[in-house]
């Protein structure tokens, strides 16, 4: 059987990264992990071919060539998975879909010949079987969680690595926090699942035998759920494979605040080779914290959370929303305040989104205030439901922020203050990837000459290879990053109609 692996295509976003890859001779941040695990569950006869809309266009020939579409998405990627469908349907191609999108709405799908839902190690044997024996239905969906210890590796011969900014490799999936807004303990749920250690630097392993060298994202949604494992099995034999392996990756990933309270967690996570951790800080309304039930992040002062991870080592990348029923009117410049001077360079702002599956969404839908479906992209302009706020109000402070954090002035100021800083306690090594010496010639370029922050360019290069030369291809980074991001900021400004609802 011949069987097409079908990545949607993901729209243009803060996370897409889109406006940096030039800078780097990529195509796309990194591969799509989930698809690639599939593959590895499908029978090894099979005939495989994976196609990243990402990488590559879909052509006809790929869907005619193919016995079954396996398709996986994220929310955000509904309108390219509209498009697969209708694509599928006139060659006559039989669809397979599951993932994040199609597990939170399946009923939006009719079209789909078959849906496999919830995780694969649970479902998919059943649905292999089926197929095989001609007699394959509709719907597949389990309640029951997976064991990661069942997960194969990728399959990481189906993808070019050269075409990938980053790797990406799953720890554990859930989360022990329940936010309103957000979908991961439904899918996932509150008890933190992880994978064997022996696992986890097999794939590490297979990774460096691709040759793959550089930045490598752990996907987990808290990397942190169970700390204990992490301190007392995990990150001593991360540590002690990495040094054998002369540091073949940089890790980065995502975890709650209380990161913040634990420095022998810190300092391990650092000594194995982590250099960035997203944190999902929101808001410094206490407020609007208790609304949203971020228990995590309340009652604590939160700019010193984020400098202690910061003066451990770790670079904060940090998510924020407006749009809580408890924002007040400051709450704009609320955020443009916390966010300078925390010094957070990477800095996520967006507009709050009622996801299916969450709290949020069953409250609002009781409440009578849902107005739409969400389209997955938090940093657009839309709103799927009416806000306590005015709307036009809430879009035009949202503006305002993105405006003052990515004005070239404002985000070179903040990486300069990071910069000074930044003192990791383990550097790791820095691997001259193909594209990333290049990269800093095209920033002299289209940033230190061409570009609008100019001066302000120069005058990080500058104090970096003075002061902190070891970061310089850090600072590199960042300038690039700005780009990316004043380019979606000015994109999401130039929208002119309030599409709230729509």
């Amino acid at each position: 059987m011949k069987i097409l692996l079908l990545y949607p295509h993901y729209p243009n976003t803060f996370w897409s990264f889109r406006h940096a890859m030039k800078f780097i001779g990529r195509k796309a941040s990194f591969p799509p992990l989930g698809l690639l695990t599939v593959a590895a569950m499908l029978p090894v006869e099979w005939e495989k071919k994976l196609v990243d809309m990402n990488v590559r266009p879909l052509s006809d020939d790929d869907l005619k060539w193919a016995d079954c579409v396996f398709i996986s998405a994220m929310t955000i990627q509904r309108e390219s998975v509209l498009e697969i469908l209708s694509r599928c349907r006139r060659v006559g191609v039989k669809t397979v879909a599951g993932g994040p999108l199609f597990t939170s709405a399946p009923d939006d799908f009719p079209g789909v010949d078959h849906l496999v839902l919830g995780e694969a190690e649970v479902t998919l044997a059943a649905f292999l079987h089926d197929l095989q024996t001609d007699s394959a239905r509709h719907l597949y969906m389990e309640e029951q969680r997976a064991k990661l210890s069942t997960t194969p590796l990728p399959l990481w011969e189906l993808i070019d690595v050269k075409n990938y900014a980053s790797m990406n490799i799953q720890y554990s999936r859930g989360c022990p926090f329940d936010c309103e807004f957000c979908d991961i303990t439904a899918l996932f749920g509150r008890i933190s699942r992880t994978k064997e250690v022996q696992q986890l630097l097999a794939e590490l392993e297979s990774l460096r035998v691709q040759g793959w060298r550089g930045a490598v994202f752990v996907v987990d949604d808290n990397f942190i759920g169970d700390r204990a494992r992490l301190k007392q099995i995990i990150l001593p034999a991360l540590i002690k494979w990495m040094n054998e392996h002369d540091y073949p990756f940089y890790f980065y990933t995502e975890a709650s605040i209380n990161l913040a309270d634990d420095s022998q967690l810190m300092e391990l996570m650092v000594r194995a080779g982590f250099k960035e951790v997203f944190i999902g800080i929101e808001t410094p309304n206490e407020e609007s914290l208790a609304e949203s039930g971020k228990v995590q992040n309340r009652h604590r002062d939160l700019l010193s959370s984020v400098h202690r991870i910061q003066l451990a080592g770790l670079q904060v990348q940090g998510g924020f929303i407006v749009g809580f029923d408890s924002d007040p009117p400051a709450i704009f410049e609320m955020q443009i305040k916390f966010i300078e001077e925390s010094g957070i360079v990477t800095a996520m702002v967006g507009l709050l989104t009622a996801l299916r599956g969450t709290r949020l969404y069953q409250r609002l839908n009781l409440e009578g205030r849902l107005v739409g479906e969400a389209s997955g992209n938090n940093t657009g302009i839309s709103l799927n439901f009416t806000p306590h706020m005015d709307a036009a109000t809430l879009i035009s402070g949202y503006q305002s922020i993105l405006n003052a954090i990515y004005s070239p002035r404002n985000f070179y100021q903040r990486a300069l203050k990071f910069l000074k800083i930044y003192d990791p306690l383990c550097f790791g090594k820095f691997h001259y990837q193909y594209g990333y010496i290049g990269a800093f010639f095209k920033s002299i370029l289209y940033l230190g000459i061409l570009g609008k922050e100019r001066y302000y360019y120069w005058k990080l290069m500058l104090w970096t290879i003075l002061r902190k030369p070891k970061l310089f291809p850090l600072a590199v980074t960042y300038a690039i990053y700005g780009f990316h991001f004043r380019k979606i900021a000015e994109e999401i400004n130039g929208t002119s109609e309030i599409a709230a609802g729509k």
